[in-house]
């Protein structure tokens, strides 16, 4: 018997197609994401910037053309910091931005390390 639009799913005897879900063909062209050594190193800084009590809280977005990490002092504020991976300017200016906490370019560069380098300079002490 013929269910509600002509054919019957169960007997086979209907014209169906297979829709793939979405995102499963091009999984990895969908997003940006970190590589596990950035996020590390990027996690490494977050960790230590929480134990010297600079930041509280962080947040990741990930988007068609870029990846991002936001650090917070408080978490209803905007980022003090956000790491931004664009895969797309890696033959320009660099695939790394560090932006400020209103949003002004900081550093700009292809390797992450020099890039953090401001962030990490804030947790540098004078020891007499």
């Amino acid at each position: 018997m013929a269910g509600p639009q002509g054919s019957s799913s169960i007997t086979g005897s209907g014209s169906g197609s297979v829709v793939a879900f979405p995102g499963v063909q091009n999984a990895g062209a969908l997003q940006v994401g970190f590589e596990r050594l950035e996020l590390q190193r990027i996690l490494d800084l977050y960790g230590r910037m929480v134990a010297a009590g600079l930041w509280r809280d962080y947040a990741m977005d990930f988007a068609r053309d870029a990846a991002s990490f936001c650090a917070f002092r408080r978490a209803a504020e905007r980022p003090q910091a956000r790491i931004e991976k664009r895969p797309a300017l890696r033959g320009k200016q660099g695939m790394w931005t560090l932006f400020g906490e209103v949003g002004q370019v900081l550093k700009r560069g292809h390797d992450l390390a020099n890039v953090l380098s401001p962030l990490e300079r804030k947790l540098l002490k004078v020891v007499e």
